[in-house]
């Protein structure tokens, strides 16, 4: 039997029909194009029409959809949150999608992304055979995906894992209100907003953003050139990427912590100062057992993720 794998990206889709041992079998990858609302659920369902049309001439029939979502989908109304998608706000992407498939007898899934991150790495990457993983996708946003004895945690609402909203730092600051503490220092988006914080303080600041933009690649480069401002936004992240892993192995006790998401690229590098400061803050005997690995592949985890969602998964995720 075969499955059919959506992921939805911030800026493309990706989908393929997967084998049952996790082979993909055809994959398709469109652009958004900026594109909103019901434009996306359309493009979603264009998709679906083809790998199911394709999956017809198959030997294994598609006995499945499995899709992932940058947001949070709500498995009581079938309805999914997108805040990077204008009309995504409580959209009814399940019935939508059920409808695209026309009666055929075929089962429909939906999760956020943070648990399609961590049920991809579990099934063919980092964590194969790890029943107890965490996460970590480090980009625009900071999210986690948490796995516990086998199972995803996702809460009643699908929430579970927005720890860009940590409390890492006192005292509270309205600032934090949009996107938490955590992710106001420490995502993509959080090292461009706290380096154009210290330039506005520093008026003698000479280095090379009085003339370069500031982005999350410009300040790994200037990282290395030992920027005063690139450094310390990079050993701030560095420590909150720390204290938010000290944080979760507390708590969680996972065996592995996967960094993965646009920021992770360039701060893989960084993952050996990440143990050492998390080694400061957790439990010490979790900290012993746990270890921080990059993800065996940032752009197909949520895909493989997806296909592992229609599947179902179990207490057997490495096969």
């Amino acid at each position: 039997m075969s499955v059919i794998g959506i992921d939805l990206g911030g800026t493309k889709l990706i989908s393929a029909i997967f084998s049952e041992d996790g082979e993909i079998l055809d994959v398709r990858k469109v652009l958004l194009q900026g594109k909103k609302g019901k434009e996306v659920s359309e493009l979603m369902q264009s998709q679906l029409k083809l790998l199911l049309t394709i999956g017809d001439s198959l030997a294994d029939p598609v006995r499945a959809v499995g899709v992932s979502v940058p947001g949070i989908y709500n498995a009581v109304s079938g309805t999914v949150w997108v805040p990077n998608i204008d009309g995504w706000d409580n959209y009814p992407l399940k019935r939508e999608l059920f409808e695209t498939i026309e009666g055929r007898q075929i089962n429909i899934e939906i999760a956020g992304d943070r648990a399609c991150y961590v049920l991809g790495e579990t099934w063919k990457g980092k964590s194969r055979g790890c029943r107890n993983a965490i996460f970590l996708a480090v980009g625009t946003g900071i999210g986690a995906g948490i796995m516990i004895d086998g199972e995803v945690v996702q809460g009643p609402g699908g929430i579970a894992g927005a720890v860009g909203w940590l409390a890492l730092s006192k005292p509270y600051e309205d600032k934090y209100i949009p996107c938490g503490c955590f992710e106001y220092y420490a995502s993509g988006d959080g090292l461009t907003r706290y380096a154009n914080e210290l330039l506005s303080l520093q008026s003698d600041y000479s280095g090379m953003f009085r003339t370069r933009e500031i982005n999350a690649y410009n300040l790994f480069r200037a990282y290395d050139d030992n920027d005063e401002i690139a450094v310390r936004v990079i050993d701030n992240a560095i420590e909150y990427w720390g204290m938010a892993v000290a944080n979760l192995v507390s708590i969680l006790n996972p065996e592995v912590v996967i960094f993965g998401g646009g920021v992770f690229g360039e701060a893989v590098r960084f993952l050996d100062k990440i143990y050492q400061e998390a080694v400061k803050w957790g439990q010490p005997i979790a900290m012993k057992q746990v270890r921080l690995e990059a993800s065996w592949n940032a752009e197909m985890a949520g895909l493989y993720g997806a296909a592992k969602l229609a599947m179902g998964y179990d207490d057997n995720l490495s096969e």
